[in-house]
């Protein structure tokens, strides 16, 4: 059995691995993993790029299970590495590095004390103003046109700015940063991205150490666990990771709710239904990161009557383990038992700060241009391939022309 575990995930399955990079998939998630469900049970052989086999988890108690297991579902994932291409497009999302998401046990232990206290020291009342001072600017640039990208002109921006802003870090390092982080999350050119991103936090890891301030980047080189540069960089870049695409996403894809779902679009300015409400439905339904918390089994494992490879990931679908029909309720507002933010050793640190920046960058959008509304079809939006985000490639929307907001 063990002879062609390599090549199967879930071993000896037959059937076609599904692509979940493929355009087709991103297009319609929701039909694909019920269809996945139907087929397979609650352990899927995917593809997570072409010739990079995975099992993807669809199941909610499979997925607790999992990542409530760190010594037999490990996030370390030299050993599987080993065998895959330089130019691999998932790489860098996956590769080993010294931080807490790809190290498990006492490394693990060190590396996620040092952000929780990087992270918890974040003034969620100056964090909110800090929001506002970025959002007024941002909407001020196109409230005269009428018209805007949401994605472009808006999330991506306010989500890079706060995080420059938290991190302490100068706008030129944080440009350099931005082009290299977006060439790794796009798969495009992911290699020299990847060396960029790097390159940019060990300037901005430097200029900490010789100027220090009240950011993150500041509290993690003074923690006791006495980071190096190299471990503080890949620290740094996992905040980049975590801090930019997925903060976006949260705020695109609430604000798409907000204007096609009746049940919002009267009430969010009514009151009845709130933007934490719509944080928390899109935190089960479109979770930002759709796929991710990846481990890697250091020897075969059996889990739910199925064999799982060595070496090879194994992917929760928070998406999908969210929707799984063994545990829709009919209702979610207020509901927070989402797999969304992980679960278990690693989840998210964040995730207070995260929905502290997402509902005030929605509501100071929704306050500046109440009667904001979409400006195609929803069936026309595009999403972005990948496998491992819930992207729109652009939120277009219209709304009457509008004289600029004060600044404070």
């Amino acid at each position: 059995m063990h002879s062609h575990a390599q090549y199967g995930s879930p071993i000896g399955t037959d059937g076609p691995r599904i692509s979940i990079y493929a355009p087709e998939f991103a297009a319609d998630p929701h039909s694909a993993y019920a269809a996945m469900r139907e087929q397979y049970g609650a352990l899927v052989p995917v593809d997570l790029a072409p010739g990079v086999p995975a099992t993807l988890v669809v199941g909610y108690y499979t997925a607790v299970r999992i990542l409530n297991d760190p010594d037999h579902f490990p996030a370390d994932s030299r050993g599987w590495q080993e065998n895959v291409p330089a130019d691999c497009p998932v790489l860098p999302m996956m590769e080993w590095r010294p931080n807490a998401l790809r190290t498990a046990g006492l490394e693990h232990a060190r590396y996620r004390q040092a952000n929780i206290a990087g992270l918890g020291k974040v003034d969620q009342y100056g964090l909110h103003d800090t929001v506002e001072q970025i959002a007024v600017p941002l909407i001020n640039s196109f409230c005269a046109d009428g018209a805007a990208d949401l994605v472009r002109q808006y999330a991506f921006p306010l989500a890079f700015a706060v995080l420059n802003a938290l991190l302490g870090c100068s706008a030129e390092i944080a440009e350099q940063s931005a082009r290299g982080m977006a060439a790794i999350f796009e798969g495009v050119d992911a290699e020299r991205g990847n060396t960029m991103l790097l390159d940019a936090m060990l300037r901005l890891v430097l200029l900490k150490r010789a100027e220090p301030g009240d950011d993150i980047t500041t509290r993690l080189l003074e923690h006791p666990s006495g980071l190096d540069d190299t471990e503080m960089v890949h620290q740094v870049a996992t905040l980049y990771g975590g801090g930019i695409e997925p903060q976006q996403n949260l705020i695109v894809n609430a604000l798409l709710l907000i204007l096609t779902d009746e049940r919002f679009a009267g009430e969010v300015l009514g009151g009845s239904l709130s933007t934490r409400d719509a944080l928390d439905e899109v935190l089960f339904n479109d979770p930002p990161m759709a796929n991710f918390c990846i481990s890697f089994p250091r020897q075969p494992i059996l889990i739910d009557g199925v064999w799982l490879p060595a070496h090879q990931p194994v992917v929760i679908s928070m998406a999908a383990c969210n929707n799984d029909p063994q545990i829709i309720g009919n209702h979610h507002a207020g509901n927070r038992s989402h797999l969304a933010w992980g679960a278990g050793a690693h989840a998210c640190p964040a995730s207070s700060i995260a929905y502290l920046i997402a509902q005030a960058a929605i509501d100071q959008l929704l306050d500046a241009l109440p009667e904001l509304r979409l400006a195609v079809a929803p069936g026309e939006l595009a999403w972005r391939p990948g496998p491992f985000h819930r992207a729109l490639s652009t939120l277009p929307v219209v709304f009457p022309k509008s004289p600029p907001l004060p600044q404070h």
